[in-house]
């Protein structure tokens, strides 16, 4: 039988995992009432719809997915990576679906929560800094579970890259090894990613290590917090 030190202890630990878990569901309402980019934008223009932040926070999960903003399609459907872009994502890291939209075992936090619109190329605009500025360091203090961010693309990599040097993805992403190696300040350690975008076809087929070295190691190590 357990002693009555050891029922309190017990009963502490599950009252400390409630209020985490309180405080994430309250945080992420509070992200997802945020309208700021339309009602008082920090820069101009203001967003140019209506906004749906698509994050998914977690109390439990180790591993932090951080990408650019949501696409059209993630937008209208408020699923992140709900595209040939998280195919291909799932597929680097050999998970299923249903793992991936586990938030016990992912969190996914890209930089910008909203879609940011077209530029007059019909681009995607870069991700929208009052989100950076305003939300992340609250969000991953209030996750001090995360072991390991995927920072994908440049806009990940320099917020969560402390110090970063490089210039290019190419060329952070070349230095995974060494990146991976170092505790970030805020506790976590880091595997940058180029964008799993059919656009970088060309990059992937040019540097075969990245699927012969970082998808193989990558890969292990997910499993591993899995």
């Amino acid at each position: 039988m357990l002693s009555f030190l050891q029922c309190k202890c017990y009963l502490l630990i599950l009252l400390m995992k409630k209020q985490r878990c309180d405080k994430i569901i309250e945080l992420e309402k509070k992200i997802h009432s945020c309208r700021i980019c339309i009602t008082n934008p920090r820069y101009y223009p203001p967003l140019p719809h209506e906004p749906r932040p698509v994050v998914y926070l977690s109390d439990t999960a180790s591993i932090a997915i951080a990408g650019q903003a949501p696409g059209l399609r993630v937008h209208e459907s408020s699923i992140p990576f709900n595209d040939r872009s998280g195919e291909t994502l799932r597929n680097w890291l050999s998970v299923t679906r249903n793992q991936f939209y586990d938030r016990s075992l992912f969190a996914i936090i890209p930089m910008g929560f909203c879609f940011p619109g077209y530029d007059q190329n019909k681009s995607d605009l870069p991700p929208r800094r009052e989100c950076q500025e305003i939300w992340h360091k609250e969000v991953f203090q209030a996750m001090p579970q995360i072991k390991l961010v995927l920072a994908i693309g440049s806009y990940a990599q320099k917020w969560h890259i402390t110090g970063l040097k490089y210039k290019t993805v190419s060329e952070t992403v070349s230095d995974w090894k060494n990146i991976l190696s170092i505790r970030q300040p805020r506790g976590y350690n880091v595997i940058p990613l180029p964008h799993p975008s059919w656009r970088n076809t060309f990059w992937l087929q040019k540097h075969p290590w990245f699927q012969d070295e970082l998808i193989v190691y990558l890969r292990h190590l997910i499993h591993k917090f899995l």
